[in-house]
């Protein structure tokens, strides 16, 4: 196995690839798809957007090379087949799987989001964004540009504590990268009872927010599992509930909202006091990114996936062969 790693290195995958694509992945895709997958190079090189002389190349001389024998002897492989599952299983439109890094996942998942997310972000589209250290990683992949007629809007309250993960510095951080206007829910993210949550919904500033948030093109979320591990979970109002969430057969939350292991909303109160988009107008934006990883974080990944309020994933190994 080291001396494959060793020799793929090699490979010449041509000049810059494009949407900042990582050479090393390509070269992953492209022998698996072909040795592997059984994709002609044509359809390949339609799938990751390069040439088919690129795609012949790097074929070739991964044969040549004695790298491909009755299995691929690369590190991604199973990266690459772990995605090709998950999108079967799942019916999503794009799978980034990283390999585990335990020590630095976030960081890892967050920058791969990052790469998925950078080219579809275009003139004129609004862009919704959650909470969260994986979510701030990803702006270290995204390049600057002005997209003036774009927007960006938080698609959950935040916390009354800043942290550089917290809603408010994630969208801001974003909205300066693409020089568009922010909309805030500039309101904490659990209320004090429902009917304070609606009446404050009557607000201009507030109605307007959330109507931007239902609107936007694409969403990049995270979620939390309900350990110490969660920003969202360590949380004094949160950690008063715990207990009753688990009671009520909650796994985790998406953009506040406590699901179950089917995905569904349970029945405990801070789902009626929470501000933030429902899993069911998340599920309704064209392009949803989920970039969560850790094999903590399965049972809640698990759940958005089956409620099918994504249409893209951004994991590590440990949690995409949990989900499976």
């Amino acid at each position: 196995m080291t001396a494959a790693v060793s020799e793929i290195e090699a490979v010449d995958v041509g000049p810059d690839l494009p949407g900042g694509q990582d050479p090393e992945q390509i070269k992953a895709r492209v022998v698996w798809y072909y040795f592997v997958g059984g994709l002609t190079q044509q359809e390949i090189a339609d799938k990751l957007g390069i040439t088919r002389l690129r795609v012949n190349r790097i074929a070739g001389q991964a044969r040549a090379d004695g790298l491909v024998h009755i299995d691929v002897r690369l590190p991604l492989a199973r990266c690459v087949a772990l995605e090709e599952k998950l999108k079967q299983r799942y019916g999503l439109a794009a799978v980034t799987v990283v390999p585990t890094v335990e020590d630095d996942q976030q960081r890892v998942v967050g920058e791969a989001a990052g790469v998925m997310l950078d080219p579809m972000l275009r003139e004129g589209l609004g862009l919704g964004v959650g909470w969260g250290r994986t979510l701030s990683e990803a702006l270290k992949r995204i390049n600057p540009r002005k997209v003036s007629r774009g927007w960006v809007a938080t698609l959950m309250g935040g916390l009354t504590r800043g942290s550089g993960m917290n809603t408010f510095e994630v969208s801001t951080a974003f909205a300066k990268l693409l020089g568009a206007e922010c909309y805030y829910l500039a309101v904490p993210i659990y209320f004090p009872s429902a009917e304070s949550r609606t009446a404050l919904l009557q607000h201009y500033g507030i109605a307007e927010a959330y109507r931007r948030a239902k609107l936007v093109d694409i969403a990049l979320v995270s979620c939390g599992d309900l350990s110490n591990r969660s920003l969202l979970a360590v949380t004094q109002i949160v950690t008063e509930n715990t207990a009753g969430l688990r009671e009520a057969g909650a796994v985790g939350d998406l953009l506040g909202v406590f699901l179950d292991e089917a995905g569904r909303p349970v029945d405990h109160p801070l789902n009626q006091r929470v501000m933030a988009l429902a899993p069911d107008e998340l599920k309704a934006i064209p392009n949803s990114i989920l970039a969560s990883g850790g094999a903590h974080k399965a049972p809640i990944v698990k759940a958005i996936l089956t409620g099918g309020y994504v249409k893209r994933l951004v994991t590590d190994e440990a949690c995409a062969e949990r989900v499976l």
